[in-house]
Protein backbone atom coordinates (compact mmCIF):
# COMPACT_ATOMS: atom_id res chain seq x y z
CA UNK A 1 0.00 0.00 0.00
CA UNK A 2 1.27 3.48 -0.81
CA UNK A 3 2.00 6.04 1.89
CA UNK A 4 -1.23 7.92 1.18
CA UNK A 5 -3.34 4.78 0.65
CA UNK A 6 -4.73 6.46 -2.48
CA UNK A 7 -5.25 4.77 -5.82
CA UNK A 8 -4.30 7.26 -8.52
CA UNK A 9 -5.54 7.65 -12.08
CA UNK A 10 -3.54 9.83 -14.48
CA UNK A 11 -4.75 11.30 -17.78
CA UNK A 12 -2.51 13.38 -20.06
CA UNK A 13 0.88 11.73 -20.54
CA UNK A 14 2.57 14.49 -22.54
CA UNK A 15 5.98 16.11 -22.05
CA UNK A 16 5.05 17.21 -18.52
CA UNK A 17 2.35 14.70 -17.58
CA UNK A 18 4.41 11.66 -18.61
CA UNK A 19 7.21 12.32 -16.10
CA UNK A 20 4.64 13.24 -13.40
CA UNK A 21 2.85 9.91 -13.87
CA UNK A 22 6.17 8.06 -13.86
CA UNK A 23 7.04 9.61 -10.46
CA UNK A 24 3.66 8.52 -9.05
CA UNK A 25 4.21 4.94 -10.27
CA UNK A 26 7.79 4.86 -8.97
CA UNK A 27 6.64 6.15 -5.56
CA UNK A 28 4.53 3.01 -5.22
CA UNK A 29 1.04 4.48 -5.54
CA UNK A 30 -1.33 2.01 -7.29
CA UNK A 31 -1.70 3.81 -10.64
CA UNK A 32 -4.06 3.52 -13.61
CA UNK A 33 -3.41 5.33 -16.90
CA UNK A 34 -5.56 6.30 -19.86
CA UNK A 35 -4.36 8.05 -23.01
CA UNK A 36 -5.96 9.24 -26.21
CA UNK A 37 -2.68 8.46 -28.00
CA UNK A 38 -1.51 4.88 -27.31
CA UNK A 39 2.12 5.85 -28.04
CA UNK A 40 2.25 7.87 -24.80
CA UNK A 41 1.59 4.64 -22.85
CA UNK A 42 4.63 2.86 -24.29
CA UNK A 43 7.14 4.19 -21.70
CA UNK A 44 4.99 2.55 -18.98
CA UNK A 45 5.21 -0.97 -20.40
CA UNK A 46 6.84 -3.16 -17.79
CA UNK A 47 5.89 -0.86 -14.89
CA UNK A 48 3.26 -1.56 -12.23
CA UNK A 49 0.80 0.86 -13.87
CA UNK A 50 -2.51 -0.50 -15.18
CA UNK A 51 -4.10 0.82 -18.37
CA UNK A 52 -7.83 1.61 -18.62
CA UNK A 53 -10.00 1.56 -21.75
CA UNK A 54 -11.73 4.87 -20.92
CA UNK A 55 -11.56 7.78 -18.44
CA UNK A 56 -14.64 6.32 -16.70
CA UNK A 57 -12.95 2.93 -16.30
CA UNK A 58 -9.81 4.65 -14.99
CA UNK A 59 -11.88 6.63 -12.50
CA UNK A 60 -13.65 3.51 -11.24
CA UNK A 61 -10.25 2.13 -10.20
CA UNK A 62 -9.07 5.40 -8.58
CA UNK A 63 -9.53 7.54 -5.46
CA UNK A 64 -7.71 10.51 -7.04
CA UNK A 65 -7.72 11.32 -10.75
CA UNK A 66 -5.02 13.72 -12.00
CA UNK A 67 -5.81 15.49 -15.28
CA UNK A 68 -2.92 16.99 -17.26
CA UNK A 69 -4.38 17.52 -20.75
CA UNK A 70 -3.68 20.58 -22.87
CA UNK A 71 -6.67 22.95 -22.71
CA UNK A 72 -10.10 23.80 -21.29
CA UNK A 73 -11.97 21.77 -23.93
CA UNK A 74 -9.79 18.73 -23.20
CA UNK A 75 -10.35 19.00 -19.45
CA UNK A 76 -14.14 19.35 -19.94
CA UNK A 77 -14.16 16.32 -22.25
CA UNK A 78 -12.22 13.89 -20.03
CA UNK A 79 -13.97 15.01 -16.83
CA UNK A 80 -17.60 15.59 -17.83
CA UNK A 81 -17.87 14.13 -21.35
CA UNK A 82 -19.46 10.80 -22.25
CA UNK A 83 -17.48 8.01 -20.62
CA UNK A 84 -15.61 10.67 -18.65
CA UNK A 85 -14.12 10.64 -15.16
CA UNK A 86 -17.38 11.68 -13.47
CA UNK A 87 -19.13 8.65 -14.99
CA UNK A 88 -16.82 6.32 -13.07
CA UNK A 89 -15.47 8.04 -9.96
CA UNK A 90 -17.04 6.84 -6.72
CA UNK A 91 -18.53 9.08 -4.05
CA UNK A 92 -15.68 10.69 -2.06
CA UNK A 93 -13.26 10.67 -5.00
CA UNK A 94 -11.06 13.62 -5.93
CA UNK A 95 -10.17 15.18 -9.31
CA UNK A 96 -7.03 17.33 -9.53
CA UNK A 97 -6.82 19.55 -12.61
CA UNK A 98 -3.10 20.04 -13.34
CA UNK A 99 -3.79 21.73 -16.69
CA UNK A 100 -3.56 25.53 -16.90
CA UNK A 101 -7.14 26.55 -17.67
CA UNK A 102 -9.62 29.33 -16.86
CA UNK A 103 -10.57 29.31 -13.16
CA UNK A 104 -14.25 29.38 -14.22
CA UNK A 105 -13.74 26.05 -16.02
CA UNK A 106 -12.61 24.56 -12.70
CA UNK A 107 -15.54 26.10 -10.82
CA UNK A 108 -18.06 24.84 -13.37
CA UNK A 109 -16.63 21.31 -13.31
CA UNK A 110 -16.46 21.38 -9.48
CA UNK A 111 -20.20 22.09 -9.39
CA UNK A 112 -20.79 19.08 -11.69
CA UNK A 113 -18.47 16.93 -9.57
CA UNK A 114 -20.24 17.97 -6.38
CA UNK A 115 -23.49 16.45 -7.66
CA UNK A 116 -21.65 13.11 -7.90
CA UNK A 117 -20.18 13.44 -4.40
CA UNK A 118 -16.75 14.15 -5.90
CA UNK A 119 -14.32 16.94 -4.91
CA UNK A 120 -12.38 18.88 -7.55
CA UNK A 121 -9.29 20.99 -6.93
CA UNK A 122 -7.23 23.01 -9.37
CA UNK A 123 -3.52 22.25 -9.13
CA UNK A 124 -1.66 23.76 -12.09
CA UNK A 125 2.06 23.07 -12.23
CA UNK A 126 5.12 24.94 -13.41
CA UNK A 127 8.62 23.76 -14.30
CA UNK A 128 8.19 21.39 -17.25
CA UNK A 129 9.23 17.79 -17.79
CA UNK A 130 12.75 18.03 -16.31
CA UNK A 131 11.43 19.46 -13.01
CA UNK A 132 8.76 16.74 -12.88
CA UNK A 133 11.40 14.02 -13.42
CA UNK A 134 13.42 15.45 -10.52
CA UNK A 135 10.40 15.80 -8.20
CA UNK A 136 10.61 19.59 -7.99
CA UNK A 137 7.60 20.85 -9.95
CA UNK A 138 5.91 23.89 -8.44
CA UNK A 139 2.32 22.87 -7.61
CA UNK A 140 -0.26 25.61 -6.94
CA UNK A 141 -3.38 24.07 -5.42
CA UNK A 142 -6.75 25.78 -5.02
CA UNK A 143 -9.66 24.18 -3.18
CA UNK A 144 -10.68 22.83 0.21
CA UNK A 145 -7.65 22.61 2.52
CA UNK A 146 -8.61 19.11 3.66
CA UNK A 147 -8.84 17.85 0.05
CA UNK A 148 -5.48 19.39 -0.86
CA UNK A 149 -3.89 17.75 2.19
CA UNK A 150 -5.32 14.35 1.22
CA UNK A 151 -3.65 14.69 -2.19
CA UNK A 152 -0.36 16.08 -0.87
CA UNK A 153 1.45 12.70 -0.53
CA UNK A 154 0.72 12.00 -4.21
CA UNK A 155 1.67 15.52 -5.34
CA UNK A 156 4.90 15.21 -3.32
CA UNK A 157 6.08 12.42 -5.65
CA UNK A 158 6.67 15.06 -8.37
CA UNK A 159 6.18 18.43 -6.67
CA UNK A 160 8.15 20.65 -4.30
CA UNK A 161 6.95 23.11 -3.20
CA UNK A 162 3.23 22.35 -3.05
CA UNK A 163 1.48 25.61 -2.18
CA UNK A 164 -2.17 25.78 -1.10
CA UNK A 165 -3.20 29.11 -2.63
CA UNK A 166 -6.76 29.39 -1.28
CA UNK A 167 -10.24 28.56 -2.62
CA UNK A 168 -11.00 26.69 -5.84
CA UNK A 169 -9.65 28.54 -8.88
CA UNK A 170 -6.93 30.34 -6.94
CA UNK A 171 -4.23 27.94 -8.17
CA UNK A 172 -5.03 28.91 -11.75
CA UNK A 173 -5.07 32.62 -10.82
CA UNK A 174 -1.70 32.28 -9.04
CA UNK A 175 -0.16 30.62 -12.10
CA UNK A 176 -1.59 33.29 -14.43
CA UNK A 177 -0.29 36.07 -12.15
CA UNK A 178 3.16 34.49 -12.18
CA UNK A 179 3.10 34.39 -15.99
CA UNK A 180 1.80 37.98 -16.09
CA UNK A 181 4.70 39.18 -13.93
CA UNK A 182 7.23 37.21 -16.00
CA UNK A 183 5.81 38.82 -19.16
CA UNK A 184 5.98 42.27 -17.55
CA UNK A 185 9.58 41.70 -16.45
CA UNK A 186 10.60 40.88 -20.02
CA UNK A 187 9.81 44.43 -21.19
CA UNK A 188 11.67 46.09 -18.35
CA UNK A 189 14.71 43.80 -18.73
CA UNK A 190 14.80 44.14 -22.51
CA UNK A 191 14.50 47.93 -22.52
CA UNK A 192 17.06 48.30 -19.70
CA UNK A 193 19.65 46.45 -21.82
CA UNK A 194 18.68 48.46 -24.93
CA UNK A 195 19.01 51.71 -22.98
CA UNK A 196 22.39 50.56 -21.66
CA UNK A 197 23.62 50.02 -25.21
CA UNK A 198 22.48 53.54 -26.18
CA UNK A 199 24.46 54.87 -23.21
CA UNK A 200 27.62 52.96 -24.17
CA UNK A 201 27.34 50.12 -21.65
CA UNK A 202 27.99 46.70 -23.19
CA UNK A 203 24.76 44.64 -22.89
CA UNK A 204 26.68 41.51 -21.82
CA UNK A 205 28.50 43.39 -19.07
CA UNK A 206 25.32 45.17 -17.99
CA UNK A 207 23.43 41.86 -17.80
CA UNK A 208 26.21 40.41 -15.65
CA UNK A 209 26.10 43.43 -13.33
CA UNK A 210 22.31 43.40 -12.95
CA UNK A 211 22.15 39.63 -12.45
CA UNK A 212 24.28 40.15 -9.32
CA UNK A 213 22.35 43.25 -8.25
CA UNK A 214 18.91 44.18 -6.97
CA UNK A 215 17.53 44.42 -10.52
CA UNK A 216 18.05 40.69 -11.15
CA UNK A 217 15.14 38.62 -12.50
CA UNK A 218 14.37 35.35 -14.20
CA UNK A 219 13.27 37.41 -17.22
CA UNK A 220 16.64 39.19 -17.40
CA UNK A 221 18.37 35.79 -17.58
CA UNK A 222 16.14 34.88 -20.54
CA UNK A 223 16.93 38.03 -22.57
CA UNK A 224 20.61 38.55 -21.60
CA UNK A 225 21.97 36.04 -24.17
CA UNK A 226 20.27 38.01 -26.98
CA UNK A 227 21.43 41.42 -25.74
CA UNK A 228 17.86 42.37 -24.92
CA UNK A 229 16.10 41.17 -28.08
CA UNK A 230 12.79 39.39 -27.52
CA UNK A 231 12.73 37.78 -30.99
CA UNK A 232 13.72 34.29 -29.88
CA UNK A 233 11.29 34.28 -26.96
CA UNK A 234 8.50 35.69 -29.13
CA UNK A 235 8.97 32.84 -31.60
CA UNK A 236 8.41 30.01 -29.12
CA UNK A 237 6.54 31.55 -26.18
CA UNK A 238 4.86 34.68 -27.53
CA UNK A 239 1.48 33.10 -28.26
CA UNK A 240 1.37 31.40 -24.85
CA UNK A 241 2.27 34.59 -22.96
CA UNK A 242 -0.34 36.55 -24.95
CA UNK A 243 -2.98 33.92 -24.06
CA UNK A 244 -2.14 34.01 -20.34
CA UNK A 245 -2.02 37.82 -20.17
CA UNK A 246 -5.41 37.96 -21.92
CA UNK A 247 -6.84 35.38 -19.51
CA UNK A 248 -5.75 37.15 -16.33
CA UNK A 249 -6.82 40.55 -17.70
CA UNK A 250 -10.27 39.08 -18.29
CA UNK A 251 -10.40 37.49 -14.84
CA UNK A 252 -9.42 40.81 -13.23
CA UNK A 253 -11.99 42.75 -15.25
CA UNK A 254 -14.75 40.30 -14.32
CA UNK A 255 -13.81 40.74 -10.64
CA UNK A 256 -13.70 44.53 -10.93
CA UNK A 257 -10.03 44.48 -9.89
CA UNK A 258 -7.53 47.04 -11.22
CA UNK A 259 -4.39 45.25 -12.51
CA UNK A 260 -2.20 48.38 -12.51
CA UNK A 261 1.43 48.63 -13.62
CA UNK A 262 2.04 44.90 -14.03
CA UNK A 263 -0.50 44.68 -16.87
CA UNK A 264 0.82 47.89 -18.44
CA UNK A 265 4.33 46.39 -18.50
CA UNK A 266 3.07 43.04 -19.81
CA UNK A 267 1.22 44.86 -22.60
CA UNK A 268 4.48 46.67 -23.36
CA UNK A 269 6.23 43.30 -23.71
CA UNK A 270 3.58 42.01 -26.10
CA UNK A 271 3.88 45.23 -28.15
CA UNK A 272 7.69 44.83 -28.29
CA UNK A 273 7.26 41.24 -29.46
CA UNK A 274 4.88 42.36 -32.22
CA UNK A 275 7.15 45.21 -33.25
CA UNK A 276 10.25 43.01 -33.49
CA UNK A 277 8.72 40.27 -35.62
Amino acid sequence: MSASGMRVGFIGLGSQGGPMARRIVDAGHPTTLWARRPATLEPFAGTAAAVAASPAELAAASDLVCVCVVDDAGVEQVVAGEGGVLAGLADGGVIAVHSTVHPDTCRRLAAEADKAGVSLIDAPVSGGGPAASEGRLLVMAGGEQETVERCRPVFASYGDPIVHTGPLGSGQVAKLLNNLLFTANLATASTALTLGRALDVDPGSLAEVISHGSGASFALDRVAPTGGSLDRLAAYAGALLRKDVGLIAGVAEAAGAEPGAVLDAADATLALMDHRR
